[in-house]
C-alpha cells in the first residue's frame, strides 16, 4: 500500500516560521516564466478539472441508490453509434417480425386498430342498413327460425346494428367472402345455434350466386351448401358436444340422460379434415343442472364405465380435446379456426326488470343496461375457455358474442316458429310456457355474429 506523501509544512515549525518570515527574492524572468506556465495549465486542464469537481460535488449530495444509478447511466458514454444502431435495428426487426406473423394470418387483408375491441359496444337502431336481407329472400332458413312467416307482428328485432365503442365494424362484403372461399371449404361444427349462424352466412352470400349454380344438401350430420361457380362449400356438422355422445343423431337427439365419451373427438373429427375455415361452438348441451356423465370406454361395451364430472371439468375436457385436434390437423399458415362463445338465453324476465315468471315472450327492445349478464350464461364456463385457450400454442380466434347477445332479449324466436308437436290448451292460454328463448330469428342477431366473424377473418 502506498503511504501518503509527507508534507513539507510538517517538518518543523521553526522552518515554517522562517519560510513565512523570510522575504524571498525571485528573478523577474523566473516570475514571468512561472505565470506563463500557470496560465497555460489552467487553459489546458481547467475545463476537465471543473467537471471533475462538479461531479464530485454532485455525488456527495446524492440521497438514494436510485439517484446514483441514474447518474452512473448518465455519465457513462452511450455505445458507439454503429453498435447502438445494430441493437435498435435488432429490436425493431423483432417487432416487425411479430407484426408480420399477425398479418400473415390466413385470409387477412388488413388489421383492426389496436384499441378497437369489436365485441365491446352498444346496439343502435338503424332503419337504413338493417336488415341485411329479407326473410322471404332466403329459402335456406329452417322453419324454426322464420319468425315473420310464423306470425311475429313486428320487425323491430331486425333493425338493430352493433356499434363498437372505439371503432366501426367493417362492412360485410359478400363478394370478398365468396372470392376468398373460391376452391375452399368452410365448416361450422356444433349445435343448433351454430347451425343458425351457418344459415345466416348462407343467406348473406347466396344472392350473388345464380339459382342454377347453388344447392344445399343434407347427409346425416352434415349439411352442405355448394357455390358451384366458386367450387366452394359452406357446411354444417352436427356435434353438440364436439366429442362423441348419445345425442349425436342430427334428427333424434332429445336425450334426457346425456353421456359424453372421453377422448373421442376423432369420431367426428375425421369429417372435419380438409376444412380451410372452421367455426366451432359448444355450450348449451353441457348445461343440464347436474354433473355430466362421462363414458371412459366405448358405447359398444356391454358393461359401461361411467364417471361423473362437474359441468366445468367436463367442458374443460372437451376444450382440451378440441385444441389438441386443431394442433394435429390444421395448418395455421393456410387455415383459420374460430370458436364462438356461449349463446345466452332469456328465460327469466325478472333479471332485467320484468315481471316474475316471464321470459322473452312479447319482448320487442334490447336491454339497455350495459352491465347486464343473464344467469343462464355461466361465467365459470367462460373462465374455463380462457384458461384452456391461454395455454394453447395453436391460434384459435375467439368470437366473444356472449355479452352483446345478452342484451337481445327481443331477438329470440319466442312463439313465432314451427311447433313440432300440437300445442295444448294450457300452452295456448299461456304463451310464455312454450316460448323458445334460446334460438334466434333470421334475419336478426346471428347476422351480427357473422359480421364479427367477417371482421376477425379479414382484419385480425
Amino acid at each position: 500500500m502506498m503511504k501518503p506523501k509527507t508534507s513539507s509544512f510538517s517538518t518543523s515549525s521553526s522552518s515554517s516560521s522562517l519560510l513565512i518570515r523570510t522575504k524571498p527574492r525571485f528573478s523577474p524572468y523566473l516570475v514571468i516564466t512561472l505565470l506563463a506556465f500557470i496560465l497555460f495549465a489552467s487553459i489546458l486542464y481547467g475545463r476537465d478539472s471543473f467537471f471533475i469537481f462538479q461531479q464530485q460535488l454532485h455525488l456527495s449530495t446524492l440521497s438514494s441508490p436510485t439517484e446514483f444509478t441514474e447518474l452512473t447511466e448518465l455519465t457513462h458514454p452511450p455505445p458507439p453509434p454503429q453498435q447502438q444502431d445494430l441493437s435498435y435495428s435488432s429490436e425493431r426487426s423483432s417487432k416487425e417480425e411479430e407484426k408480420k406473423k399477425e398479418k400473415a394470418a390466413a385470409f387477412a387483408v388488413g388489421e383492426t386498430e389496436e384499441e378497437c375491441d369489436v365485441f365491446s359496444g352498444r346496439w343502435v337502431r338503424d332503419e337504413l342498413s338493417r336488415p341485411l336481407y329479407q326473410e322471404w329472400e332466403c329459402p335456406y332458413i329452417q322453419p324454426q327460425l322464420t319468425c315473420q312467416e310464423h306470425g311475429r307482428p313486428e320487425k323491430e328485432y331486425q333493425r338493430w346494428r352493433w356499434q363498437p365503442h372505439a371503432c366501426d365494424l367493417p362492412t360485410f362484403n359478400a363478394s370478398l367472402m365468396l372470392e376468398t372461399l373460391r376452391g375452399k371449404r368452410m365448416l361450422f361444427v356444433g349445435d343448433s345455434l351454430n347451425r343458425g349462424q351457418y344459415v345466416s352466412l348462407v343467406c348473406l352470400l347466396h344472392r350473388l350466386i345464380p339459382e342454377d349454380a347453388k344447392s344445399m344438401e343434407t347427409f346425416d350430420s352434415l349439411t352442405v351448401f355448394t357455390a358451384k361457380e366458386y367450387n366452394a362449400t359452406i357446411e354444417f356438422y352436427w356435434a353438440p358436444f364436439l366429442l362423441e355422445s348419445n345425442s349425436d343423431n342430427a334428427f333424434i337427439h332429445r336425450v334426457s340422460d346425456r353421456i359424453v365419451r372421453k377422448g373421442s373427438i376423432n369420431k367426428h373429427g375425421r369429417f372435419w379434415k380438409g376444412a380451410d375455415i372452421l367455426v366451432f361452438n359448444t355450450y348449451l348441451w353441457w348445461i343440464t343442472g347436474s354433473n355430466m356423465k362421462i363414458l371412459l370406454g366405448s358405447f359398444n361395451d356391454e358393461a359401461k364405465e361411467i364417471v361423473e364430472l362437474s359441468t366445468e371439468e367436463a367442458y374443460r375436457m372437451a376444450m382440451k380435446s378440441m385444441v389438441k385436434w386443431v394442433k394435429q390437423n390444421m395448418n395455421p399458415n393456410k387455415t383459420r379456426v374460430f370458436f364462438t362463445s356461449m349463446s345466452p338465453s332469456h328465460a327469466k324476465s325478472i333479471e332485467w326488470g320484468g315481471k316474475e315468471g316471464g321470459n322473452c315472450y312479447n319482448e320487442t327492445t334490447p336491454i339497455d343496461d350495459p352491465t347486464y349478464w343473464g344467469s343462464d350464461s355461466y361465467k365459470s364456463i367462460m373462465q374455463v375457455i380462457g384458461e384452456v385457450f391461454i395455454k394453447s400454442s395453436v391460434p384459435i380466434t375467439f368470437l366473444n358474442i356472449t355479452q352483446l347477445s345478452n342484451y337481445r332479449k327481443d331477438a329470440h324466436t319466442s312463439i313465432y316458429k314451427k311447433q313440432w308437436n300440437p300445442l295444448t290448451p294450457q300452452q295456448l292460454a299461456n304463451p310464455s310456457s312454450y316460448a323458445d328463448c334460446i334460438h334466434w330469428c333470421l334475419p336478426g342477431l346471428q347476422d351480427t355474429w357473422n359480421e364479427l366473424l367477417f371482421a376477425k377473418l379479414f382484419y385480425p
